[in-house]
């Protein structure tokens, strides 16, 4: 059944609208532009009321505008690349989410980092990862999303989410090593063990 007007208004002010910027974090670091960045947002916002009949209200409402706003990245902002075949949105969104709500916490840098102080270093250092490799960081270790909820998201199996963000951790290890010990991690060796802690959750 189709939702009435005033219901998809309060969808969208009540669970849609609270994950803008997220969005635009997330879409910022797929395109490197502030304009791309609020034209995919916006994109995103037009794709989820298309399909608003398609979303149930109450559940995974984040999950749901994030797989939206990466299946519009690859259709707008890579069809004239080497990229994964066209989307067709009317396949995207009949997910929803079954994962227990409990989210892994992680704490390393990457807390440190990722949590409200995203500083130059760590943007340079994030863009500088393969486009798959850098998703799954920001999916997992900034937004939080579960293993399943990214394997839905990106469209592949967990085990490829779990090597992604094994093979990714350890790029960006190396990447900020220096700005590490800036922030006073003189011991990186210690530093280290706690990054491969994590990593050998992931195996």
């Amino acid at each position: 059944m189709s939702k009435s007007s005033a219901e998809s208004q309060q969808v969208f002010e009540k669970e849609f609208f609270p994950h803008m910027d997220a969005l635009k974090t997330f879409a910022y670091h797929l395109t490197y532009n502030d304009a791309e960045a609020e034209d995919l947002v916006q994109e995103t916002y037009l794709k989820a009321h298309k399909f608003i009949d398609r979303y149930v209200a109450g559940t995974n409402a984040k999950a749901w505008l994030f797989k939206i706003l990466k299946n519009a990245y690859i259709n707008e902002y890579r069809k004239k690349s080497k990229a994964p075949k066209k989307v067709d949105f009317e396949d995207v969104i009949s997910w929803q989410d079954s994962e227990d709500p409990k989210k892994q916490g992680f704490a390393d840098l990457r807390q440190d980092l990722f949590r409200d102080r995203m500083g130059d270093e760590v943007t340079i250092s994030l863009n500088l990862l393969p486009i798959d490799f850098r998703t799954v960081i920001l999916l997992c270790d900034i937004e939080g999303f579960t293993y399943e909820e990214i394997s839905k998201i990106i469209d592949v199996p967990i085990g490829t989410v779990r090597s992604r963000l094994f093979r990714a951790r350890n790029i960006l290890k190396e990447l900020l090593k220096s700005y590490a010990e800036k922030l006073g991690y003189k011991d990186y060796r210690g530093l280290k063990g706690k990054f491969d802690e994590s990593n050998n959750e992931e195996e």
